[in-house]
């Protein structure tokens, strides 16, 4: 990982994960059971990368970080429900991740089904909550988050992930990429952009960022995992050459469309940048 995008990751670390632990219920406030799974995954985490890209933007706008926290968790929320349910016996049946126990396999099934469903709706909880100054910025945040995680986004892509006739070729590939990965990143970018304040013209732009860079993202998790028998991975369809090449076309279109930013997007273009390099 370059300096640059750890410093950024390093610098949102601590507020961001004060804001999951705020989001989630308190002890005592739901069964012990479904918390402990809950939190099984969220802590300690990941990279909490997709969060950063929300704040970043928010800066990157010429906004305030903490504007876009909302935003950030509710992404993070997201993206750790879908990881449960993915793992899950009847998707990906995986029995490790991040080093851990899955959480069907730490609990049982029905349980980190229940868990799932819970982050989910923890995420659209946290996103709501505000005051009415901002409740028009909050309400497009809401829809774009639903879409990207619904049928159009997450959930379709994991049908189509599923089926290994709906990505034979580039399109279909891309495709699910777009939908399981890329929509995320684009929900983060316009959604830190929106809480900032940011104007439609530059919405737009944010999310087709996102979505490019979600693209190389995943392009690059290929090739990171190519000794995993992925069939929805884009070595199926062309050589590592090609792909990485294929990553870095994506990037540049990413970094093309903040390419008006000023000094301040530094942070969100090291993170995009971070979705290609990690795999150097």
């Amino acid at each position: 990982m370059s300096a640059e995008a750890l410093a950024v990751l390093e610098r949102f670390a601590a507020r961001l994960d004060a804001a999951l632990e705020a989001a989630l219920p308190a002890p005592g406030e739901v069964p012990a059971r479904l918390l402990g799974a809950m939190r099984h995954l969220l802590f300690p985490g990941g990279k909490r990368l997709r969060p950063a890209l929300a704040l970043a933007a928010a800066e990157a706008v010429g906004g305030e970080a903490d504007a876009a926290l909302p935003v950030a968790v509710a992404v993070e929320l997201v993206h750790t429900y879908s990881l449960v349910h993915d793992d899950l016996p009847c998707m990906d049946d995986d029995d490790e991740r991040r080093g851990r126990p899955t959480v069907h396999r730490a609990y049982d099934e029905a349980t980190a089904v229940l868990a799932g469903d819970a982050l989910l709706t923890a995420a659209f909880e946290t996103l709501a909550a505000g005051d009415a100054d901002t409740a028009a910025r909050r309400a497009g945040a809401i829809a774009a988050l639903a879409r990207a995680s619904g049928a159009r986004g997450l959930v379709g892509g994991q049908v189509d992930d599923l089926a290994p006739e709906a990505h034979a070729g580039l399109a279909g590939v891309e495709s699910v990429h777009a939908r399981k990965t890329a929509a995320l990143f684009a929900a983060s970018l316009s959604g830190g952009g929106r809480l900032a304040g940011a104007e439609p013209g530059l919405l737009e732009g944010l999310h087709a960022a996102g979505v490019s860079a979600g693209i190389a993202f995943q392009i690059v998790d290929d090739l990171l995992d190519a000794d995993e028998d992925d069939a929805c991975s884009l070595l199926r369809v062309m050589g590592p050459g090609e792909a990485r090449a294929r990553a870095e076309k994506h990037l540049a279109e990413a970094l093309g469309r903040i390419a008006a930013l000023d000094a301040s997007a530094e942070p969100l273009r090291a993170l995009l940048r971070f979705a290609v390099e990690r795999g150097r």
